[in-house]
């Protein structure tokens, strides 16, 4: 019985059988074996150790077998600075083409940091990286946040904006304690925790710990124009009044006082794929929000941080956050931000909060009842301060803007039409592609095919040696495979021709491979055949 390969893609688990060349590779990685049973760590699959990285430079990872990988995804959109600490950067678009970036910048600045204070527990102190950090990032958003909240990850983030929420219909003037309600989306995931995996609507993610999450949350459709209108030809206006519709009714069916706050992300990252809004979309949601007292809390976990290359307006002239964008066009009450906030480097998220918020607890109890032993860690906060100094002096988020363009037209070209290729989507630097039984009903293959995974695995094979991030739900939240692209911010043209040549590779061989067993059954539409 061969062994068995297992994808835990942040909280979803994915069992399928790996073959003898998968698995000789990983126990040659890995020192033999004896590896696999002696490993003192729980990693996210206890049936073997994933690949061991010796070393990371660029956008390689270099690992024990010997393989070079190339990282297309930064981890999980997380590295947008590259790998390694002296990779130096010669190709940014800005009028500083001359510039060079080096990347020993922030090893630097976090010894430097760890010189003068490691830890301090913030109950009690301050330190110059946490509040150097927070102006940073209020003025990166033309002054709309008013204070910066600084924990470890993403889900804990979430977790403090729900806990923000609550205490500001508490304090505010007059104190609405009845809104205890969320809603959030299908096929949505905005943590790991408890508190943010009930807020979020990916039922294989949730399954597992359905009897322990809260019941303040409910769900609404998706802003997904790849499934979510009624035909072809019902228009973008025609789908976000439909949209709105629904999130309007859901307000009335809770009770329009009862609702805190409606949670999403402005760019659909890891659950869907990639998906960016329609136009208008958001400003119906803040219509809602506005008209029923609630508050926007927009989820920039994966999507943020200059990850979309948001388009600079004459009101953002140099925007880092997706909700600068005109495509999102409205300004959220609480945002959360994580992965390309600290490029990797440490481990670092953050919550942002505006004036009317803050104002509220100001004006009450002048606290925010809500602490971590590590908030604020001065290691971390130093390391993102260095990374976003970075992607702002050079300009980073305009190579986003430029290379994602490029990015999306090739893969567009390149794989829009294959059979088992459903929908290309993306922005920025951060591309999904999702995967089809059948191309004209968009039937979805079925959950145990694991398709995606099945791309992933060929892709980290010799000789295409690279890294795509597999996701499934997209659909229902357990139907739907895509994989996401989302490289460096230092990519070039040249690196986005080889992610994009070595992607359509992987995926042609793949469903030729494999053909068969993944051929359309509904018998409707086009059918994906072997070989093309």
């Amino acid at each position: 019985m061969s062994p068995m390969t297992t994808l835990v893609n942040d909280g979803n688990v994915i069992v399928k059988p790996m073959s003898t060349k998968q698995a000789a590779s990983r126990r040659a990685s890995n020192g033999g074996d004896n590896q696999q049973v002696t490993s003192a760590v729980l990693h996210r699959s206890l049936h073997h150790v994933p690949l061991r990285v010796e070393s990371a430079k660029g956008h390689y990872l270099h690992l024990s077998n010997g393989q070079d990988i190339f990282d297309a995804t930064g981890g999980a959109a997380v590295a947008c600075l590259g790998h390694g600490n002296e990779r130096q950067v010669h190709n940014h678009p800005s009028k500083h083409l001359s510039a060079t970036l080096t990347m020993h910048r922030v090893r630097e600045s976090i010894n430097d940091q760890m010189k003068s204070v490691s830890y301090c527990h913030s109950l009690f102190y301050a330190t110059s990286a946490a509040e150097d950090l927070a102006r940073l990032l209020i003025d990166s958003t033309g002054g709309e946040m008013a204070r910066a909240f600084f924990i470890s990850s993403g889900s804990e983030a979430i977790e403090a904006a729900l806990k923000l929420a609550r205490q500001y219909f508490i304090e505010k003037k007059p104190a609405e304690p009845h809104r205890t309600q969320f809603i959030a989306r299908q096929q949505s995931y905005h943590g790991t925790t408890l508190g943010a995996l009930a807020v979020g609507g990916h039922v294989a993610r949730r399954a597992l710990y359905e009897p322990l999450l809260s019941g303040n949350n409910s769900l609404v459709s998706p802003c997904y124009s790849y499934r979510g209108p009624k035909d072809a030809t019902e228009s973008e206006e025609s789908y976000v009044r439909r949209l709105e519709a629904e999130l309007d009714a859901e307000f009335h069916r809770i009770g329009p006082n009862k609702v805190a706050a409606f949670v999403a992300e402005p760019v659909v990252g890891a659950a869907l794929g990639c998906v960016p809004p329609v136009k208008g979309y958001f400003e119906a949601v803040r219509r809602v929000c506005d008209k029923h007292g609630a508050l926007l809390i927009l989820d920039e976990i994966m999507c943020g941080s200059g990850r979309t290359g948001p388009v600079p307006t004459a009101r953002y002239p140099n925007p880092l956050h997706a909700w600068q964008d005109p495509l999102v066009g409205v300004v959220p009450d609480i945002m959360v931000v994580a992965k390309g906030l600290g490029g990797g480097y440490m481990p670092i998220a953050a919550m942002l909060a505006n004036h009317r918020v803050m104002d509220a607890l100001q004006q009450g109890s002048g606290s925010f009842g809500h602490g971590q032993t590590y908030q604020g860690h001065p290691l971390a906060c130093r390391a993102a301060l260095e990374v976003q100094r970075i992607v702002q002096e050079n300009d980073l988020v305009s190579n986003v803007r430029k290379q994602g363009v490029l990015l999306g037209k090739l893969l567009k070209a390149r794989l829009g039409g294959h059979p088992a290729v459903g929908d290309v989507r993306g922005k920025g630097l951060f591309w999904g592609i999702e995967f089809v039984r059948d191309k004209g009903t968009k039937e979805p293959f079925a959950p145990g095919e694991a398709v995606a995974m099945g791309v992933h695995e060929l892709g980290m094979q010799e000789p295409h040696n690279i890294s795509l991030y597999p996701g499934t739900g997209s659909v229902n939240g357990r139907s739907g495979d895509h994989i996401l692209i989302a490289p460096a911010y230092t990519v070039t043209a040249q690196e986005i021709q080889h992610v994009v040549d070595v992607t359509a590779r992987v995926i042609e061989l793949f469903f030729h491979k494999y053909g068969d067993r993944y051929r359309s059954k509904s018998g409707g539409g086009r059918a994906m055949m072997v070989g093309q």
